[in-house]
């Protein structure tokens, strides 16, 4: 069985076809670009192989991508290649996961709903713990403080240190699922209302969806 290509390069790969399409080229096309033959293009544009940064730039240049595109599909591709600090955490990060935590590093815009649940990037540690905690995938404590870790490392390169435009839509219920206690929710939701209250100034907005919205 021909194994799931990675995230990331299934990314870059439906971008270069959207983009390529949008031109009306064909695989021949694209490959004359690349001065390859047009099965190259098929696999890249499948994620089943990766490209390099040279032949990302001539295909994004001759489709006539703007530069900041350009840039976020080139730091996907340039992250999904290093041995970055996601390696460390193999053992609570699945493939998928691994790809995530890359691309969401590499994001100038973040868009989120969640409907039961703080999401990751705005929970407390000690929310954390307690989702790591219930988690079944998590078997032992040394796995699942390695969750946290990864919460709270997640949140320090995003929150901290790249500080993408973040719009979070939450929806009234996972201000209501308790998790991890009264004591746990009381500081959660304070931070949620600081957010909500002062997170414009770091690009962050933050909003509810009412149970009476329907």
């Amino acid at each position: 069985m021909t194994p799931t290509p990675p995230v990331r390069r299934r990314l870059i790969g439906a971008a270069l076809r959207r983009y390529r399409e949008g031109l009306g080229y064909a695989l021949d096309d694209a490959a004359l670009i690349l001065d390859c033959d047009r099965s190259k293009i098929s696999r890249i544009e499948t994620g089943h192989r990766g490209i390099r940064d040279k032949e990302l730039h001539e295909l994004l240049t001759e489709y006539g991508v703007a530069e900041p595109e350009q840039a976020a599909l080139a730091a996907v591709a340039a992250q999904g290649r290093r041995q970055g600090w996601w390696h460390e955490y193999k053992d609570v990060l699945t493939d998928a996961g691994q790809d995530f935590v890359i691309m969401e590093a590499a994001a100038a815009e973040i868009l989120g709903y969640e409907p039961h649940r703080v999401p990751a990037l705005l929970q407390t540690a000690a929310y954390a713990r307690a989702v790591a905690a219930a988690d079944p995938a998590l078997t032992d404590d040394a796995q699942r403080d390695q969750a946290v870790e990864v919460t709270l490392l997640r949140q320090r390169i995003v929150l901290k240190e790249n500080r993408p435009r973040m719009d979070v839509v939450l929806g009234e219920g996972a201000l209501h699922q308790v998790v991890g206690g009264a004591a746990v929710m009381r500081t959660q939701l304070a931070r949620l209302a600081t957010i909500a209250g002062h997170g414009s100034r770091a690009g962050i907005t933050l909003q509810v969806l009412p149970f009476a919205a329907g």
